[in-house]
């Protein structure tokens, strides 16, 4: 692979198509659309939204529940607008519309709409022909929407995904002991990095971990069997 190749690779590395979610505005459902919206955010490597995701979904689902009605038909409704992370809630009410109150911290109501502007960016109603919808949008730090957030060990990871596509010769520490161990600590580093990479890529790490392990097992397998073949001879 070309670095050339791999740079591309990295900039469209992640697709996050929309999705959404009918459901019923029960107090159950709250908890399972939480869960929801956590297990997508990781498969699109936006791990660290999720606090602030669950408390959008949690506040615009009650919202509905309290001021249109338990038992109300609703739509979850997920997607990226450029690079921020869209949070929609669709019911069928255009009558009540959420409003932010100055709710102070012994109020009992009255602040859904004030924890919602406290973590987006924006939020809004939008008024169609046989429904509201009330949305919200999370800053993601992304540089583009199918792009991954930069963080510094990501950054060293692509840089050695680049190394690797760019040269086949293996890297050779200095000799002795601290050669050795200075070598050992970056590998350590290196390992470390590419966690992360696989992390906010979306990818399971266990199972890549698990796959990287039965890799090495089967070569060291194929490794020590060819010895014992030379050794026989």
């Amino acid at each position: 692979m070309r670095r050339e190749e791999a740079f591309v690779i990295q900039e469209a590395c992640m697709s996050r198509k929309a999705w959404d979610l009918d459901f019923i505005a029960e107090p159950e459902e709250v908890a399972a659309l939480r869960r929801t919206v956590r297990l997508h955010l990781d498969v699109w490597g936006l791990h660290d939204l999720t606090d602030a995701a669950q408390l959008c979904v949690s506040e615009l689902v009650s919202n509905i529940i309290t001021h249109v009605g338990v038992g109300t038909p609703a739509t979850l409704a997920v997607s990226m607008n450029g690079v921020h992370l869209r949070i929609e809630v669709h019911d069928p009410d255009k009558r009540a519309l959420p409003t932010l109150l100055d709710a102070n911290v012994h109020s009992e109501s009255g602040r859904g709409m004030a924890l919602v502007d406290a973590v987006a960016v924006r939020w809004g109603v939008q008024l169609c022909f046989d429904r509201k919808v009330t949305w919200c949008e999370l800053a993601t730090g992304l540089t583009s929407p199918n792009g991954h957030v930069g963080r510094p060990e990501v950054l060293r990871a692509e840089a050695l995904l680049d190394f690797y596509a760019a040269v086949k010769s293996p890297f050779r520490p200095d000799s002795g002991r601290l050669g050795r161990a200075v070598a050992e600590e970056s590998v350590v580093t290196a390992i470390t990095d590419f966690l992360h990479w696989l992390r906010v890529h979306g990818c399971d790490v266990d199972e890549v971990l698990d796959r990287a392990q039965a890799r090495y097992d089967a070569e060291l397998g194929s490794i020590e069997g060819g010895l014992g073949s030379q050794i026989e001879r």
